[in-house]
């Protein structure tokens, strides 16, 4: 062993610790809100649209901001800018437990979304920095189990924290955790790479990319409550169109642009991305239909509902570090194909066995499909598209991964909800939607399950398309990577 060398296996597993547990909070921040909803809107005497923009305010910054957060952390230092983000979450944890209004609630968890996108794009580019290639599928399957986990701890903490305290403790609890973490990030950390000098940061380009992405996010939210064809949705997808065109169109000329097009040069990268993207597309909203038909079909409460699922993330929790450590040696494309593959299945099953009366363990079934599934697809994939990525792009290239997959994610929630909720009137569905123990009418019931099949088989077909781009994606040539990617002393 050469000088140094334990210094430097020690350090990764440090930087994989601090990455874990930003991960961890961010992963349960985005289920344990849901719960909390009706009594939040009782407490704070809010209506139906403001508690839907409590979710969607969180989710619609940490997507936005991600591109920009990944250009800056390519120039200013990844480490830093994942620090900042501890702090902002943590502060925004704080504040939304402090709120007086619905309001406040809406625009502190805005600062919440910020440093959870800070955390999240460096996060993953801190891992792809400090691992060798050979070992980035089995770190990003251990930080991938925080998501997991947190579809797990979420709805627990809720309910228990609801069942003996006031609604504000599912933020502090945020708190310790981040201060925690803050503490640990900024005495273990460092940065392993340069920030890139004589650089000038494309505001143009993050400006455009910034609107466009929030006009299609906002579009995309609205249009579950108002009409798609209307005059304000219409427009906003008519300013996403025009963004984007003027977005590509600057960033073919910028001299630093905040999207680097050559990452697509890559077949790897490309293809990877696109597979992230569609697969989040279509799998996101699924487990959201599940609870749905849990609540509204079956009669069961949010909580209760929440709970069934745990054998989904439990299986990928378990699947993902070891899928990762198979991709570290046979490459990604055959476990994130057969990944994605048996999610198209899990589907199937749902479309052929889901009715009113639908045994629990036909269920599980369908569930342990798709977490087996997801934990296949997920650390491969990642570690497939960041190997595709040159050293000094990190931040950006884990940027767009990111930003395609949440934006994946809102547009496979939106679409699968006009799809399964087309019969029902739209307040049963926001009713649903943020946890409200709505039971559904006989009539009404085959309508939202055929509607539900009706999405899943959408999904189903996307699946089937990311599989496709997952298998063309090529080998990635690793005794390549591991020359010239070698983290740095």
């Amino acid at each position: 062993m050469q000088p140094g060398a334990r210094g430097r296996i020690d350090y990764k597993w440090i930087a994989l610790s601090v990455t874990t547990i930003g991960a961890l909070m961010s992963a349960i921040d985005s289920t344990i809100v849901i719960l909390a909803l009706p009594d939040m809107m009782v407490r704070l005497h809010a209506d139906l649209v403001e508690m839907t923009w409590v979710i969607m305010a969180y989710i619609l910054i940490s997507t936005v901001f991600l591109m920009t957060f990944g250009r800056v952390a390519d120039m200013l230092g990844r480490v830093r800018m994942y620090n900042l983000g501890f702090v902002v979450f943590t502060v925004g944890s704080a504040l939304c437990g402090i709120s007086q209004s619905a309001t406040q609630l809406i625009l502190f968890r805005l600062v919440q979304g910020s440093g959870a996108a800070l955390m999240m794009v460096n996060g993953v580019a801190i891992i792809t920095e400090v691992f060798p290639p050979n070992e980035r599928g089995r770190a990003l399957g251990i930080n991938g189990i925080t998501w997991a986990l947190g579809g797990i701890a979420g709805p627990i903490l809720g309910g228990i924290i609801l069942a003996f305290a006031s609604w504000r403790w599912i933020f502090y609890i945020n708190v310790p955790i981040g201060i925690i973490g803050t503490v640990w990030g900024y005495r273990a950390l460092h940065e392993m790479s340069s920030p890139r000098q004589g650089e000038r940061f494309d505001t143009v380009g993050a400006v455009t990319f910034s609107i466009g992405l929030t006009a299609l996010l906002v579009a995309l939210t609205l249009g579950i409550q108002f009409s798609w064809i209307s005059l304000p949705i219409l427009s906003l997808f008519a300013l996403f169109v025009v963004m984007l065109v003027v977005f590509f169109a600057w960033e073919r000329r910028a001299a630093s642009p905040v999207l680097d097009l050559s990452l697509f040069q890559n077949r790897v990268y490309n293809f990877s991305v696109l597979a992230a993207m569609l697969q989040s597309l279509a799998m996101f909203a699924v487990d959201f239909l599940i609870v749905f038909y849990l609540q509204g079909v079956r009669g069961y409460s949010p909580l209760t509902a929440a709970l069934l699922l745990i054998p989904m993330p439990l299986v990928s929790a378990v699947v993902g570090p070891l899928s990762g450590i198979l991709a570290d040696h046979i490459g990604a494309r055959i476990p994130a194909t057969l990944g994605v593959l048996l999610q198209a299945s899990a589907l199937a099953w749902f479309i052929a066995r889901l009715s009113p009366g639908t045994p629990y363990w036909e269920i599980v079934v369908g569930l342990v499909l798709m977490g087996l599934g997801g934990g296949l697809f997920w650390s491969p994939n990642t570690s497939a598209a960041m190997n595709g990525a040159p050293r000094q792009r990190l931040g950006i290239a884990s940027a767009t991964l990111a930003t395609l997959r949440q934006t994946g994610m809102v547009t496979s929630f939106a679409l699968a909800l006009a799809v399964a909720a087309g019969s029902l009137p739209s307040e049963v569905v926001m009713d649903l939607f943020i946890g409200t123990n709505v039971v559904l009418g006989s009539q009404a019931m085959q309508a939202f399950i055929l509607g539900i099949q009706n999405a899943f088989l959408v999904s189903a077909v996307l699946c089937l398309v990311a599989a496709s781009f997952s298998f063309v994606r090529g080998r990635e040539n690793r005794l390549q990577q591991a020359q010239s990617d070698t983290p740095a002393k």
